[in-house]
């Protein structure tokens, strides 16, 4: 069959990582390492051995949704980012779910018609809530996702955020705004919307904000929100990432 030859200072790892996957790679000498790709079905589980499983359907989530306060429609595609157009009636709103799109490196498309008349909180609450749904949906059953993601952006305002795809939602927010508006947004709404989307993607969120400016604060917490979504929904093989077999 045709093999590929590599090297790497990890061979040792890459041994390891292959037995797991039933993978055939064998050392030639040192550093050295030979891939059995002979057949589509070895090629395709030293793929997800290394992290490279072959891509299968496309990873995208859509949400309706449509109550007596708000119409939304929202469409995620976590494998593109050249497709981002948000318009939820709340312009500094819109600026931070442009956050989650291009530093969470997906595709966000996200119609809303609230009534923003009243107050804006429908809007925010509704939109993340939906948001959430069409990601869960991307997601599907969360195989072979990283499901797990970090960030700690440091600025003159510092936001932490840990996620865990996990299936169950939780959610926890550390800081607080001096002011009660930025423009017409209600900087209260940010913890509301980590908790909406912890709701409904089936995720723990914990975010940690601490700086001087508000605006400043309330933007890091949704770009590193992003980074760490980026990368829990990373793929990095074919297996479920849960003992269990799957995520409930």
């Amino acid at each position: 069959g045709r093999l590929l030859i590599v090297t790497t200072e990890k061979a040792d790892i890459a041994l390891s990582r292959a037995s797991a996957y039933e993978a055939a790679v064998t050392r030639i000498e040192g550093i050295v390492l030979a891939i059995d790709i002979g057949d589509a079905a070895s090629n395709d589980r030293a793929l997800a051995a290394f992290g490279a499983a072959p891509r299968g359907a496309p990873r995208i989530g859509e949400a309706i949704r449509e109550t007596k306060e708000t119409k939304i429609a929202v469409r995620v595609d976590l494998d593109r980012a050249d497709d981002v157009r948000i318009d939820t009636g709340a312009a500094y709103f819109d600026h931070m779910l442009e956050q989650i799109a291009a530093h969470g490196g997906i595709s966000l498309t996200l119609a809303c018609e609230g009534d923003t008349q009243v107050d804006l909180h429908h809007t925010i609450e509704d939109c993340a809530l939906a948001l959430g749904q069409a990601l869960s949906a991307a997601l599907g059953e969360r195989r072979g996702i990283a499901r797990y993601g970090f960030t700690l952006p440091m600025d003159e305002a510092e936001a932490k955020v840990s996620i865990d795809l996990g299936g169950r939602p939780y959610s926890v927010f550390e800081g607080a705004f001096a002011a009660p508006l930025i423009g017409q947004y209600p900087t209260e709404m940010t913890a509301h919307v980590f908790r909406s989307l912890a709701q409904s993607i089936g995720a723990a969120i914990h975010v940690a904000v601490k700086g001087e400016n508000d605006h400043h604060k309330t933007e890091a917490c949704f770009k590193a929100f992003a980074r760490a979504l980026r990368a829990a929904i990373t793929v990095e093989g074919d297996a479920v990432p849960s003992t269990k077999g799957a995520i409930l």
